[in-house]
């Protein structure tokens, strides 16, 4: 195989991997809907029992049925430095958290809806209490009064509700935090001791969100778990539907969640005391629930138990999450290249706490990138600069053996050793960083530190596409110059051809691509650019003095 046929190769590889991701996620056939009868609301879906619940489903609460449960409860709305939150009484569901420091992606005046329940999407967090006459997430709880702002110089608020006098739920909102503390205080004042346990789920429905770059590999949607078993797991939409999902389900340590593109909301039960838990998941009326059930132990008469259980609902800020559970930094995916993408990132966090600009930290770190690569960037255009220089002779040797294709392979490899050309020598480079590339790429695609970062005049978004395509259009200069550099693929005319469509085809793809993306492609290229001219010209003189030596 020839350089050309080899750089073709991985340039058509690298792209139809995307193509097919894209593909895949557009015609994906939509989630089934289940046969059997389930309730019509978020609030009437079932939670787990007092039983072992099955690996992929969870059986009905005990307790008072759906059908007889209040049909509406108040709205208590909250409001911290971070976000304004919306609990329904009925079920002590939170069924809205806006974040107002993340704008809405379609309308920059609007915060962020991570959890929400209306007409158009389906997001909640519910959690309740198992056994004999304990209120969950269909009971009407009588909320207690208490502000409902964030006091200037308070720390945190609290919201407590009860259910009767059994029951005490408190939910406490921190200052500059996402976490949502999730107590339950149970008071025993019957003559038997009694052994509750508590769960806490997801409801949300299968919609993707965020902007979708048209070509590109979505960022994953749906529930995740981790446990120190199985690490960090993401179980799909579609394995939930097959009834295929698979995972630990009872352990003494980890957590549940549902991941979106930049976002995260997880419950996170303590691993401190080994507490056993089981984790389930399934699918009632088009509507995805992932949760964990945990016990409180026993409660002797006239004592009272309790358990609290934190509620993470904000961006995936990997620093914060880092702190909150073990292995909550992981929803920030960066796949199989996590171990090269982890370093980039904080390279590139580094070097914005120096400049203060994304767009100029991205700048930076692909010329350190170029750098650090620069013998092998060297060494690539050397060789790619030798193949120009001898494509005269090559030429000819084409037009001599034209009906001889073995002679004519045969005084390639001469030509290739009497000159010192190797020629894999121009793509072997290539293919070594092919996965730096690829770890960048899902680094600037996952980091929500680059949403809504603005770089200069027109870039107000660098996780969205260029709105005037101006970086794709620079772009495609720049690879038609790099093409033009190169050595000319004259062994087969075709090549020749793809060659010079590559840029235009890879700058419609760039229309669609987030622009922090395109930035680092196109500063790339520009690198690339000037050590071709650079070589070319050092080998043009090496040629002209070597020739003048000869006479």
């Amino acid at each position: 195989m020839d350089t050309q046929r080899l750089i073709l190769f991985v340039i058509f590889s690298f792209s139809a991997l995307f193509l097919w991701e894209r593909w895949q996620a557009e015609h994906r056939p939509p989630p089934s809907v289940p046969s059997q009868s389930a309730p019509k609301s978020a609030n009437d879906t079932p939670a787990p029992s007092t039983g072992t619940p099955p690996a992929a489903g969870a059986p009905n609460v005990p307790g008072e049925p759906a059908a007889a449960a209040p049909k509406a409860g108040e709205t208590v709305t909250i409001k911290t430095d971070r976000y304004v939150a919306e609990v329904d009484t009925l079920g002590v569901v939170i069924k809205e958290v806006a974040l107002t420091e993340h704008r809405d992606t379609d309308n920059a005046n609007k915060p962020y809806l991570l959890l929400q329940k209306n007409e158009n999407r389906t997001f909640v967090a519910q959690s309740g209490l198992i056994g004999e006459g304990l209120p969950n997430h269909h009971t009407l709880w009588q909320v207690l009064p208490g502000p409902r702002e964030l006091p200037p110089g308070a720390e945190k608020l609290e919201l407590k509700l009860t259910a009767g006098d059994k029951v005490i739920q408190t939910l406490t909102f921190h200052r500059g935090s996402y976490v949502i503390d999730v107590s339950y205080e149970i008071n025993n004042a019957g003559p038997a001791p009694i052994a509750p346990a508590a769960y806490f789920q997801f409801a949300r429905d299968s919609k993707s969100t965020g902007v979708q770059s048209w070509g590109a590999p979505s960022a994953y949607t749906g529930p995740v778990l981790y446990d120190e078993a199985d690490k960090y797991k993401k179980i799909d939409f579609a394995d939930i539907d097959k009834g295929k999902a698979k995972f630990t389900d009872k352990s003494d340590n980890g957590w549940i969640g549902m991941v979106e593109h930049y976002f995260v909301a997880a419950w996170l039960p303590s691993d401190a005391k080994k507490l056993p838990r089981e984790f389930y998941v399934n699918k009632v009326d088009n509507l995805y629930y992932d949760g964990v059930k945990v016990p409180l132990g026993s409660i002797a008469p006239g004592t009272s138990g309790r358990i609290d259980v934190p509620l993470y609902v904000g961006p995936q800020e990997q620093d914060t999450l880092k702190t909150l559970a073990n292995g909550l930094d992981l929803v920030v995916d960066y796949g199989v290249f996590t171990v090269i993408a982890a370093p980039l990132f904080f390279l590139l966090k580094w070097l914005h706490s120096l400049l203060g600009n994304w767009g100029w930290a991205i700048i930076a770190m692909t010329i350190i990138i170029k750098s650090a690569f620069y013998p092998l960037n060297h060494a690539s255009a050397r060789s790619m600069a030798k193949m120009k220089l001898v494509a005269p002779k090559m030429k000819a040797l084409q037009e001599q053996y034209a009906n001889d294709k073995q002679a004519l392979q045969m005084k390639m490899m001469e030509l290739y050793k009497t000159e010192k050309i190797n020629p894999l020598g121009g793509c072997l480079p290539i293919v070594v960083q092919i996965p730096v590339f690829i770890a960048l790429y899902w680094v600037l695609l996952g980091a929500v530190e680059l949403r809504h970062a603005p770089w200069i005049g027109w870039i107000h978004d660098l996780s969205a596409p260029d709105p005037f395509f101006v970086l794709p259009v620079v772009y495609a200069i720049t690879a038609f110059l790099q093409v033009r550099l190169s050595p000319t693929p004259i062994q087969d005319p075709v090549q020749a051809k793809v060659m010079q469509i590559m840029p235009v085809a890879f700058s419609i793809l760039f229309l669609f691509f987030p622009s922090g993306l395109v930035l680092y492609w196109l500063i790339n290229n520009a690198i690339q650019i000037f050590q071709q001219w650079h070589m070319n010209r050092l080998l043009t003189r090496e040629a002209a003095a070597a020739a003048a030596k000869r006479r």
